[in-house]
């Protein structure tokens, strides 16, 4: 593979170490189709004509339109919220109720990208009635990826975002396609449940919905699917019509650098 290309995005679960293993194991096809896109790590270091990207979070599909748009201007006024004064903790709980309570998609998007890149260790995380409450983040100095965002804006000139739920993805898809799905992962105990970055969360009755999308996808339809997920006895048990793969996995996020141990991850694909 050329060299990797890193989303602009700092995001929990970004697939940025995997995509070797994720290319390689998608079959050849016009459209990627991925249901839940988050950081964009695949699109960004695959080479399909045309992609299909959703996420259940409308931020981040907002983001992602209006950097397509207008990505010159966008980065230019991104780039003025990156200075140091905005990098105390006053100014980013500011910046965070101006976000919560604005309605303007550019705007919004813009405040998007600097929370992201000042809030806690990439975390994008709403409460009940939907307001962002990550807090800050203490960085020496927060990266503003301007490379990496024009990157994204040239290839998403290929892209077309949508903002809807997975099972509607699956419901209209073109032909010559092949879907990536990365869900929020099954948690590997009671302690460790943290799913929910969209309001709703997704819990074990959409892990096996989708294991029964993706039958019907590639059975019926003759569109594979490729999912990732965390090996357990009952991921193994849902995706027990796929052809699975386990390979180990350092964890990206953990409040303790020092114990992001490696983790078993299944590749389960469903495919003719």
């Amino acid at each position: 593979m050329k060299q990797k290309t890193r989303a602009f995005l700092k995001w929990a679960g970004g697939k940025y170490s995997l995509v070797e293993e994720i290319a390689k194991r998608l079959p050849e096809a016009d459209t990627l189709i991925e249901p839940f896109v988050g950081a964009g790590s695949v699109f960004l270091n695959t080479d399909f004509k045309h992609y299909i990207l959703n996420d259940i979070n409308a931020d981040l599909i907002n983001l992602y339109n209006e950097l397509k748009n207008e990505p010159d201007e966008f980065i230019s006024d991104a780039r003025k919220l990156f200075v140091d004064l905005n990098n105390q903790s006053d100014a980013y709980y500011q910046y965070r109720v101006q976000f919560n309570a604005c309605q303007d998609a550019y705007e919004r998007a813009i405040l998007f990208l600097y929370l992201n890149r000042h809030g806690y260790n990439g975390l994008c995380r709403y409460n009940l009635k939907g307001i962002f409450n990550v807090p800050f983040g203490k960085y020496k100095k927060p990266y503003f990826p301007e490379k990496e965002l024009y990157f994204f804006a040239e290839k998403a000139q290929k892209a077309t975002f949508t903002c809807k739920s997975y099972s509607d993805v699956f419901k209209d898809m073109p032909d010559s396609s092949v879907v990536y799905c990365d869900p929020p992962y099954v948690p590997l105990s009671k302690t460790a449940s943290f799913t929910s970055y969209a309001k709703g969360g997704f819990g074990l009755d959409d892990q096996a919905q989708l294991a029964n999308l993706a039958e019907q996808s590639a059975f019926k339809l003759n569109t594979p699917v490729l999912i990732s997920n965390h090996d357990t006895v009952w991921t193994r048990k849902i995706y027990a019509q796929a052809s699975l793969d386990m390979i180990q996995v350092k964890r990206t996020i953990s409040p303790k650098g020092g114990s992001r141990n490696k983790v078993d991850e299944l590749m389960a694909l469903y495919c003719k």
